[in-house]
């Protein structure tokens, strides 16, 4: 790195710059013109390829200019990337987003649905793990026959609604009774936690339940159950037009990794054990299908704890520095609304 001097940063940063703006390989003429040294074009090209033998540059053609690899864009970004102000007509859009939504799941998606649309990239978004929701209300209504309505009021706001199938036939009586005990025994507690100690305690009495206590424990198994859909995808759309391009060419596979969610999974869950805005860019994410792209996500929380990420995926050749103050504010209002919840 002993070649990395003043001019090689501003030579690097500039290229980087017009790559990213221009999509297309970057000459000594046009970077000498954007970089406004006041050195020859030889100069520029031996500096260029200092930087192509360091591997952050790399020529796609015989003949053309260079564009940087991930290596390069790495080395943008964490060492000459000049981060740009949120435009405050995103903010305002973004509050007036954040105040509209009551239910969280509809508010995450809104919010993540808007920042795909501004940067013009796929928006993904971690949902709240469960395990660290507190359970605030729960409530058992009886509907037609064995069909039971779960109303469960969680700490961050959420009301889940979900009707459950139950084996036999439960009464009015019996469904106050299973409503009156979860919540005197288990409000403020994590749903995972609730989860887990209703059934133990509920089953290790088994032998002496009676026909009440017995449906108690059917109506925690089935209005506990968790909830799998845990990474929701928006605007996948968006990514039509960089695949248009030419940024990603294999599109589909992108869109497959979406559907099958296991591997956006693992990325989100890296970012939700880390602080601050976390960024893999191209191979850094560790799956070929992603390595024509960048994924940059924030996690917000609740009570100081991280309980899901807002993430955005686009091409390696994104406007790091809008993209990346945009999920990091977009990220720390969520949690702001999130704790504000009552």
């Amino acid at each position: 790195m002993s070649k990395f001097d003043q001019r090689a940063q501003i030579l690097m940063k500039t290229l980087v710059e017009t790559y990213i703006s221009s999509g297309q390989p970057v000459g000594s003429k046009t970077l000498l013109e954007n970089s406004q040294l006041n050195v020859s074009s030889a100069t520029v090209r031996n500096v260029m390829h200092d930087l192509e033998s360091m591997g952050l540059l790399t020529a796609p053609y015989t003949s053309a200019g260079r564009i940087p690899t991930s290596q390069g864009v790495r080395l943008f970004v964490d060492q000459l990337l000049t981060v740009s102000d949120v435009e405050d007509i995103y903010l305002k859009q973004l509050q007036k987003h954040l105040g509209n939504v009551s239910e969280t799941g509809e508010m995450l998606a809104s919010v993540s649905n808007m920042l795909s649309q501004v940067t013009q990239m796929a928006g993904l978004i971690r949902v709240p793990r469960r395990d660290v929701t507190c359970v605030k209300q729960v409530e058992f209504v009886p509907l037609t026959q064995n069909k039971v309505l779960v109303v469960l009021v969680l700490s961050d706001g959420e009301v889940q609604n979900r009707v459950i199938q139950l084996d036999s036939d439960v009464s009015r009586d019996q469904l106050q009774q299973a409503t009156n005990y979860v919540n005197h025994h288990f409000a403020g507690k994590e749903l995972d936690t609730v989860r887990r100690e209703l059934l133990k305690e509920l089953k290790d009495d088994r032998a002496r339940m009676d026909q009440m206590m017995a449906s108690m424990v059917e109506v925690a198994e089935k209005g506990f159950a968790g909830n799998e859909d845990e990474v929701q995808v928006t605007g996948k759309s968006q990514l039509l037009n960089w695949a248009d391009s030419g940024d990603i060419s294999d599109l589909r596979s992108v869109f497959d990794a979406f559907a099958e969610k296991t591997q956006m999974l693992t990325l989100l869950d890296k970012c939700l054990n880390a602080e601050g805005v976390q960024l893999f860019i191209g191979e850094e994410s560790g799956y070929d299908v992603l390595s024509q792209c960048s994924v940059v996500g924030a996690p917000y929380s609740i009570d100081g704890q991280a309980v899901g990420v807002l993430a955005v995926v686009g091409p390696t050749r994104m406007a790091y520095d809008k993209v990346i103050p945009m999920v990091d504010i977009t990220a720390k209002l969520i949690s702001a609304a999130l704790n504000n919840e009552d």
